[in-house]
């Protein structure tokens, strides 16, 4: 018999700090007016941290979280691996949809108190 998932594993101190930048995106995207319709969208190609809705479509949402700008910064960190795996993702999200919406991809990079909202910032 196994453990309820509250007692499953312990999360890491890099998840938990990757919870709370995520946390801080959603909350800064909702003040700027979008919605949020899925966190944390997996399948087996990658991942997209928040799947939001804006007045011009879908945004798919990269969040990156650093304590500093060191080594480029969290922005820096989305590498052209991590691109395709968004696009992956955002494909097969998309299948749900008959006729797929209008869509972009964004980051928000946090480094250290700065957040920053790249908008447009992948191109597929």
């Amino acid at each position: 018999m196994g453990l309820p998932p509250a007692f499953g594993p312990a999360r890491t101190a890099q998840q938990r700090d990757g919870e709370i930048g995520e946390d801080l995106a959603l909350h800064y995207l909702q003040r700027q007016g979008l919605s949020l319709l899925q966190r944390n969208f997996r399948c087996k190609g990658g991942e997209i941290d928040l799947v939001m809705q804006d007045s011009s479509g879908l945004v798919f949402v990269e969040v990156r979280k650093r304590g500093g700008r060191a080594f480029g910064g969290a922005a820096a960190s989305v590498t052209a691996r991590k691109q395709a795996r968004l696009i992956l993702a955002a494909q097969l999200f998309l299948q749900r949809y008959r006729t797929p919406p209008a869509c972009r991809f964004d980051v928000i990079a946090i480094d250290g108190d700065r957040l920053s909202w790249i908008t447009n910032a992948i191109q597929s």
